[in-house]
Formats: structure tokens, C-alpha cells, sequence
């Protein structure tokens, strides 16, 4: 047994620098650790109390499934707004929205011009009725609770949320005020002693012009873009999302996906229940008329005759 007595370990009283090493060893891996956990760390966003910074929400397929102004004109069709023969069309049209998650141009050309043809006539007040029955109806069940719940977050933190979409202004208003937002910017519409004219003010809310409308609202609110975040589905909000200091891409379509991972944008996905490949997480993830908003809401809808 003798020989085997170099595999046990023998004991060996502890010395002074012994101790030094182990206790200096124990240190150094302790604070390691806390640094470790310091920088992997990500800063608590939204900042509370920081009233320069704002949110600001794309609609469809951001806060919304689907587009607004679809379920607005599915609205206007149970109202006998239009026929039955355009129904057809704009299913279609809702339908492909819904699957590519993505505006076709030409659809929503067409959507606004005849939406305004439509409008034309009816008094501002009407529209806002049925913007409010619609929204029972066909959108609030369709809100997205990641969303909201990113929105509330901002809320919560004492921060102005708006909903910025080419969806007419009034629709836009009275989803910010359902959910409990500060308000939205929408496509405006001309309306001379609160009736509409069938023309718009400017153009539809999109792509640019939501940048010019963000910065603009930005200066006369006194804030911080910077410190501001914007929220968005499309590659077409690509300039609202460069303005600020925070930018997600929310169920992003290819486009917009890949320019976020290029830019180490931060990225959610809420349309199969689960968290995207993403890149950060925010801490509590868990004006005009009505006409202007409902040109890209109707698929080719043309008025009874």
C-alpha cells in the first residue's frame, strides 16, 4: 500500500501567502462577475421622466393586424356607403395586405381616390360617429398586446405616445383614444363648414411625409428626437425610424428586417408568438377629416348610385 501512497493527497497546513493567493484570486473573480453583469446589462428604456422623449407608432400591422383603413371601409360597406360588386375587390386586397404585410401603391392609389369620391358630401361629424362604432366592430380585437403593452411602457414612464399612419386622421384619433395614447397624426382631408370637398390637404401620411409630420410635431412639443423611439412593420417608414434615437422595427417586412440588422436596430415579432431573432429589448416589453384617411381605406368604392 505504501506504493500508492503518492496518488493520496497529502495535507499541508495553509501559509500566509497561500492564503493572500486564494483570497486575491476570489476577489479578482468576483469582480469580474459584477462587471460582467454591469455591461450585458442594457439600460432601462423608456427613461422615466423624461419628458423630451416620445414614442411614435406606425399602425397597421405595427399596433394594428391588418390595415385600418380596410376595416374602416368594411365599416362603410355594412353603412351602404358602396356596393356590393367593389366588396369583391376589397377582400382581395385586405387579404394580400394581411399576408404580405405590406402596401401595394397602385391598391392604395386607388383605395384613396375612391374612398373620396365616396366622402365627399358627408358631413365631418358623421364620419367620426362610425369611426367609433367601427372600431368596436372590426379593430380593437385585432391590437396586437406586445404593442400595446410597448406603448404602455412609454405611458408608464411619463413619455407622449402618437400613432402616426396614413389612416384618416379621425379613424387615427379614435384608436389613440381607445387605447389610452396622447393622440396621432393621420392623413388629412379637406372639409369647407365640416363637410368634406372630396380633396385632400397635401398628400396621404406616408413613407417621407410621416418623417416631416414626426420632426414638425418633434418641434412644437419641444423634444429631443434623440431620445425619442418610433415603432414600425414597413420599409416605407424607414425615414420615420431614422429620425430617432430609438428605432424598432415591429413585424418587420424583408425589407425593413434586413436594414435593421444591418443597423443594429432593435427588432420584435408578434404574428406567431414568439420573439424574433432580435437585437435588444426594451425593459417593459412584456388634423383634418376623416376623407383623407378613408382614401386608402376602400378598395376601389365607388358610391351607390
Amino acid at each position: 500500500m505504501a506504493a500508492l501512497g503518492w496518488l493520496t493527497p497529502r495535507r499541508r497546513s495553509a501559509t500566509a501567502r497561500s492564503v493572500l493567493a486564494g483570497e486575491a484570486s476570489a476577489e479578482a473573480a468576483r469582480k469580474s462577475t459584477q462587471e460582467a453583469s454591469a455591461t450585458t446589462e442594457e439600460p432601462q428604456f423608456p427613461v422615466h421622466g423624461d419628458d423630451r422623449a416620445a414614442a411614435f407608432f406606425d399602425l397597421d400591422n405595427t399596433v394594428m393586424q391588418g390595415a385600418a383603413l380596410f376595416h374602416f371601409g368594411r365599416g362603410l360597406y355594412k353603412r351602404k356607403f358602396f356596393e356590393t360588386r367593389d366588396l369583391a375587390k376589397f377582400a382581395w386586397q385586405q387579404a394580400w395586405f394581411r399576408l404580405a404585410g405590406v402596401e401595394d401603391p397602385e391598391h392604395m392609389q386607388e383605395a384613396r381616390d375612391s374612398a373620396l369620391s365616396i366622402v365627399k358630401g358627408h358631413r365631418v361629424a358623421e364620419l367620426q360617429s362610425i369611426g367609433e362604432e367601427i372600431y368596436d366592430e372590426y379593430m380593437a380585437e385585432r391590437i396586437w398586446p406586445g404593442t400595446r403593452a410597448l406603448a404602455e411602457a412609454h405611458l408608464d414612464a411619463g413619455q407622449k405616445v402618437w400613432l402616426v399612419t396614413a389612416a384618416p386622421v379621425e379613424i387615427a384619433q379614435v384608436i389613440a383614444r381607445r387605447l389610452g395614447l396622447t393622440g396621432a397624426l393621420g392623413t388629412v382631408a379637406e372639409s369647407v363648414d365640416g363637410v368634406y370637398t372630396g380633396k385632400l390637404v397635401g398628400e396621404p401620411l406616408h413613407g417621407p411625409a410621416k418623417a416631416e409630420a414626426v420632426r414638425a410635431l418633434a418641434a412644437a412639443e419641444g423634444l429631443d428626437l434623440t431620445r425619442c423611439a418610433a415603432y414600425s412593420d414597413s420599409h416605407n417608414d424607414i425615414p420615420m425610424l431614422s429620425l430617432v434615437g430609438h428605432p424598432y422595427a415591429i413585424n418587420p417586412d424583408s425589407k425593413l428586417r434586413r436594414h435593421a440588422r444591418q443597423l443594429d436596430w432593435r427588432l420584435r415579432d408578434y404574428r406567431t408568438g414568439r420573439k424574433a431573432a432580435k437585437v435588444g429589448i426594451p425593459a417593459a416589453a412584456g388634423v383634418g377629416a376623416v376623407a383623407g384617411g378613408t382614401a386608402a381605406a376602400i378598395a376601389l368604392h365607388r358610391r351607390r348610385r
